[in-house]
């Protein structure tokens, strides 16, 4: 398959690799996970709301507890999302409706507590983003990427490698943050170029708001960490047998089909 041209050697009844593999996973599966965005979206309002209403009124007060509330609340959403993306990854059958109800079952409890951290991190990164925007003495660049850009990579890495592990396994979360450590030093530089991909990702956003808002219910969230997760994919499968334990629950779906 080809945008402009026929590609003999796609095949989709088989399972490709490299490029093809992408255009195999969005043919397959980018309506569901529009789908799942628009209702990840929709989870992420109180987040976005608490953290407007906190920077706009320049409250630390109001941002902690409405970052660590709208957080909760997004926990399950975004659980929900990296389910069905590596359900995706792996080829799992069934309906998204299933799984996504699946997921609300098994993650949400375990993902209220990340869910509030990830807010609480998120409101104090965008208050203090405004802070020093709009202060009178701005920071000069060097210093503003070298410590913003380091600490939004950071966050990036350790959500590509913690949330894929909630949703997968039963795990402790000492245990998840220890095999993110291990996993980013075996594979810094795949973390790290997956990290700044997501970085750059969001600065397209901000950088071209408002008109790219309109794209976040549909493409915002599942499109980059789809194209990031599956950078990552091969070594997290070979790091934690993903599809040798899936497949003894799920079946194979290609050997099914040949």
């Amino acid at each position: 398959m080809g945008m402009f041209f026929a590609d003999d050697s796609y095949d989709e009844s088989r399972r490709m690799e490299g490029f093809q593999r992408y255009m195999q996973l969005l043919s397959f599966y980018a309506g569901r996970w529009v789908k799942v965005n628009l209702l990840t979206t929709l989870g992420a309002l109180p987040l976005v709301l608490g953290v407007t209403f906190s920077v706009l009124s320049s409250s630390v007060l109001v941002l902690i507890p409405a970052s660590l509330a709208g957080g909760a609340i997004f926990g399950p959403f975004l659980a929900a999302l990296y389910d069905s993306l590596f359900r995706g990854l792996r080829d799992a059958p069934g309906s998204w409706w299933d799984h996504y109800r699946r997921s609300w079952k098994q993650n949400s409890r375990a993902s209220l507590l990340p869910g509030a951290l990830v807010g609480l991190l998120t409101g104090m990164y965008v208050f203090m983003m405004y802070m020093l925007w709009s202060a009178p003495a701005f920071p000069s660049w060097g210093t503003l990427l070298a410590c913003r850009l380091f600490s939004a990579a950071f966050f990036a890495a350790l959500n590509l490698l913690y949330w894929p592990q909630l949703v997968l396994f039963q795990q402790s979360n000492k245990d998840r943050l220890y095999n993110a450590v291990l996993f980013t030093l075996k594979y810094f530089w795949r973390v790290l170029g997956a990290a700044l991909l997501q970085v750059g990702y969001l600065l397209l956003y901000v950088l071209f708001a408002p008109w790219t808002l309109a794209l976040v219910p549909f493409v915002g969230l599942w499109f980059i960490l789809l194209v990031c997760e599956l950078m990552l994919y091969r070594p997290l499968d070979e790091a934690f047998q993903i599809e040798k334990q899936f497949v003894q629950i799920e079946g194979d779906p290609w050997r099914e089909t040949t």
